[in-house]
């Protein structure tokens, strides 16, 4: 079954952890929404989700996967590991579910909550009373300042090889001189870019 967990489709369509990544991913979401519920418990509905998508997104099981040391051992076909298939994101983050279906299936929910509580330690840690992402609060930032747009990104620049890219992008608002943020996908380098944005306005340290 771990074999199974740490087969990619490029390397067997028929026999991948493709079915087992569906399995984890709901094992992972009940094992976090439980936590949450019990270690805040005065938080509301909607705090406590935004805590939840920051446990189950992708990047967080992709880390979990490299903190487990679960990259060498992907079964990978040939061109997808020559291109850097044991650093891609979405890779790592379906291994993790898959073996996180795997040892529930073989241990039970007991198995599956200790790889969690191993792997998933600094992902609780960062967690913080407020949860926004920094474009979520320079457009409501935005929004609540009367006559100011929304915020506008723009993709400014890519470099580097597909498994391994760096985007940067320049976000700008109305009056305020535009800020530029690196990443490794467009959707973090929006981010940085919103975050040096607040921290010029005076709103994020």
């Amino acid at each position: 079954m771990l074999e199974r967990a740490l087969t990619h489709a490029s390397a067997c369509p028929d026999a991948s952890n493709e079915r087992l990544e569906f399995l984890g991913d709901r094992v992972l979401g009940l094992i976090c929404a439980e936590r949450l519920h019990r270690l805040y418990p005065n938080d509301a509905e909607g705090a406590l989700a935004l805590k939840f998508n920051a446990l189950a997104r992708r990047e967080a099981c992709a880390a979990a996967a490299a903190t487990a040391g679960l990259a060498e051992h992907i079964i990978l076909a040939n061109a997808e590991a020559g291109s850097g298939g044991r650093r891609k994101v979405a890779i790592l983050a379906g291994v993790c579910e898959a073996v996180i279906a795997a040892l529930y299936l073989d241990g039970g929910m007991e198995a599956a909550l200790g790889f969690v509580d191993r792997t998933w330690t600094d992902a609780f840690a960062a967690l913080s009373a407020d949860m926004r992402d920094p474009k979520t609060v320079l457009q409501e930032w935005a929004q609540s300042r009367q006559g100011k747009a929304a915020p506008v990104y723009r993709l400014a620049g890519r470099e580097g090889p597909d498994h391994a890219p760096r985007f940067e992008v320049q976000v700008s608002v109305a009056g305020e001189e535009s800020q530029t943020g690196l990443g490794g996908s467009k959707r973090e380098a929006e981010q940085n870019a919103a975050k040096k944005m607040l921290v010029k306005l005076g709103l994020m340290a």
